[in-house]
């Protein structure tokens, strides 16, 4: 998509997919609840219990689809100025409709792409290697493994698949097996029911509703519809306490294909005059990949990291945190309250930590030409205990003594730990 004439705006990558991310966070924790109520039928589809659909989408293949998505966000937040230009600067996210085209192969090639008025943001995936592109900057980002770790990525990824086709893999958890676990665990949090099957996307679908316990949090209920026929998630949508006419966040197909799209689709080639910027991902270290590094005492928390109520109603607290630093963009800023530097699963990560982190003291926000002060003063307002970020499914307290506290629950809860 070609850009016209809009004000540039930057953003970081670090960043970029934070919102999509959490939204995926609440496909996975959909599935996670205890049986209950089996489905009437009520769309000619044979009734199934919560425990028999989950096991059902366990037992899945991957499959090739095309399709649109549409995202929509209704948190509450206020309205950001400098999102609302047209462009698919992924910031839109926080509020309002966003469009995306997605493609996949069922495996290893995918394609993603936020459509803006006027630009595009696109994600990229072959295997081990990624590409993002901006067309508002005329930007490519290439993320790939060195060549030693990717010998060891197609090793790892043989050996996987002679296990998974194995005899021996019959000695594994049934996807029945593992839909009992999963819906014991979560037996003390939340309630699962199964909604009157729906159509989406022209496909009919179940619809699997988990509600917290928990009378003490901002999320009412969790709606996930699933495909009849290849048990493939079609729509997520998260309701709150604070609204019972529409969804805090939605994301759901409007159209959708199951097939394997044109190979051209999912190849990436970089735009004719495009700058191109490479990074090397750092694969974890083979003691990490198989489960073996030193692991942290179960139940033990870093200093200054301290957690409160349980389930949807969990509250966490990092204590001395420099919150200047961090809302200027710094993730070193977050040392103070985790008692560690920061790791991604080895030593070579740091390297890509230092990437995207500050350098001659200044953080990603001026690297990337973000104003992050301004955009944290925009989201927060100012309370006796410090500033507070209040949105429909989630609260974030920053108090004055370099406290953050956070939490699915309301804002008056925060306030009155603080």
């Amino acid at each position: 998509m070609t850009e016209t004439a809009t004000p540039r705006r930057t953003f970081s990558l670090r960043s970029r997919w934070s919102v999509p991310v959490a939204v995926a966070a609440l496909v996975a924790g959909a599935f996670i609840a205890p049986p209950l109520i089996a489905s009437a039928g009520d769309h000619g589809l044979p009734p199934v219990t919560p425990e028999a659909l989950l096991a059902q989408v366990a037992a899945a293949q991957p499959t090739a689809l095309s399709g649109t998505v549409v995202y929509t966000a209704r948190l509450g937040l206020p309205e950001i100025p400098f999102a609302s230009a047209g462009g698919a600067d992924p910031i839109v996210l926080l509020g309002g409709s966003s469009t995306m085209r997605v493609w996949s192969d069922g495996a290893e090639k995918s394609r993603v792409a936020l459509l803006g008025a006027t630009s595009e943001y696109s994600v990229v995936r072959d295997g081990a290697q990624a590409w993002t592109y901006s067309s508002a900057d005329d930007a490519v980002v290439h993320y790939a493994l060195s060549a030693a770790d990717a010998a060891r990525y197609d090793k790892l990824s043989g050996d996987l698949r002679a296990t998974t086709e194995s005899p021996t893999a019959g000695a594994l958890p049934t996807p029945e097996d593992a839909a009992r676990a999963a819906l014991a665990h979560a037996d003390k949090t939340s309630v699962v029911t199964l909604d009157a099957q729906t159509t989406v996307a022209g496909r009919d679908a179940y619809q699997l509703v988990v509600t917290p316990r928990s009378e003490n949090t901002l999320v009412a209920k969790i709606v996930v519809a699933i495909d009849a026929v290849t048990s493939t998630p079609l729509r997520v949508q998260a309701w709150s306490t604070q609204d019972t006419k529409a969804p805090a966040l939605e994301l759901g197909f409007t159209d959708v294909r199951f097939a394997t799209p044109d190979a051209a689709v999912l190849a990436f080639s970089a735009p004719a005059g495009a700058t191109v910027k490479d990074v090397v991902v750092p694969l974890p270290d083979e003691s990490a990949m198989a489960g073996t590094a030193a692991k942290p005492t179960p139940g033990a928390l870093p200093d200054g990291v301290s957690v409160t109520g349980t389930g949807w109603a969990t509250v966490v607290t990092l204590a001395h945190v420099d919150v200047a630093s961090l809302v200027a963009g710094d993730p070193a800023a977050l040392t103070g309250a985790l008692g560690t530097k920061p790791t991604i699963g080895s030593e070579s990560a740091q390297g890509l930590i230092q990437e995207f982190g500050p350098s001659d003291g200044k953080g990603p926000g001026d690297k990337f030409k973000l104003d992050t002060s301004a955009l944290y003063q925009q989201l927060t307002t100012q309370v006796p205990e410090g500033r507070l970020l209040s949105s429909a499914l989630l609260s974030v307290l920053v108090t004055t003594d370099g406290r953050v506290l956070v939490g699915a629950v309301p804002a008056e809860t925060l306030r009155g730990m603080a």
